[in-house]
């Protein structure tokens, strides 16, 4: 069935001389774009000012893509070594999306703290956006023929050039998509935080602030736990997938969240205590 095989067209959509537009690139800012517009949509739905998170936006850019990066280059630092000038070669690929989670939480927590907002109702707003964010950014993935998984006779499988299989796969021309099945799983996870938050709508009393980001940490991690399995470019630590064991992190601090919201039926502390919070209602 090699009707279902697929191949990356390349990694570059124009180049006119010195100007050089690649699919990362643009795949990542129309993430942002998309996320910035879904967040104030629903912000807007839960009588939030719009206009807060567009400036929240901007926080998460600035703190997200770098720490992404940061934390990728960390982890390959014998490469990196051999070839600084590549280290802030951000459209070439080599950005890891817990290094963004981790800044992007940094970034939100000063900025809840500076306009003396709840986090975790901020959290709850852009968790579905984030989601689907990254639902697009791992085609970036694909474009630049990396992150994929180990060899596979699939039907959908992935067509990798020589170039870039790695050492003990040299042999193999098929691959399993991971980015694929990461954008999918992605994809789920958001379609689940969008039915969760309509339906805290109309049940404001039973869905508890929070709630979406407890539930993004579970639902995301389980997928990557999963499909770092079939990766063979994983970042490691020692004999450990670094991943896995960020996804397993992520996952017990999501069911402490969930477990402290429902089972010991307490808020969550937050950066603001409550009687110091502004209200953020669209005026």
């Amino acid at each position: 069935m090699l009707f279902a095989a697929f191949q990356s067209p390349g990694p570059i959509i124009l180049e006119i001389g010195p100007i050089v537009v690649r699919w990362y690139g643009l795949l990542i800012a129309s993430a942002v774009l998309i996320g910035l517009t879904l967040s104030q949509y629903l912000a807007k739905r839960r009588n939030v000012d719009p206009e807060l998170l567009g400036d929240l936006a901007i926080w998460l850019v600035l703190f997200a893509i770098p720490a992404a990066r940061i934390y990728y280059v960390l982890f390959e630092w014998q490469e990196y070594a051999q070839r600084p000038e590549d280290i802030i070669a951000i459209w070439k690929g080599g950005i890891a999306i817990h290094g963004a989670i981790i800044g992007g939480t940094l970034g939100t927590i000063i900025f809840a703290r500076l306009n003396r907002i709840s986090l975790w109702q901020l959290l709850d707003l852009v968790a579905p956006s984030v989601i689907l964010g990254q639902a697009i950014g791992r085609w970036g993935n694909f474009f630049n023929s990396e992150a994929f998984g180990k060899p596979t006779d699939l039907p959908w499988k992935l067509y990798i050039a020589p170039r870039y299989r790695p050492l003990g796969f040299l042999n193999s021309e098929y691959f399993h998509p991971t980015f694929l099945y990461e954008s999918l799983s992605n994809l789920g996870v958001f379609a689940i935080l969008l039915f969760l938050f309509f339906w805290g709508l109309k049940n404001r009393d039973r869905l508890k602030t929070g709630t979406l980001a407890g539930v993004y940490l579970i639902a995301y991690s389980l997928g990557r736990v999963w499909i770092e399995w079939l990766r063979t470019d994983s970042l490691m630590l020692g004999p450990l997938k670094v991943a896995q064991v960020v996804s397993f992190s992520a996952i017990s601090l999501g069911v402490l969240i969930l477990a402290w919201l429902y089972w010991f039926k307490r808020p969550l502390p937050d950066v603001v205590s409550p009687r110091k919070q502004q209200s953020i209602s669209n005026k």
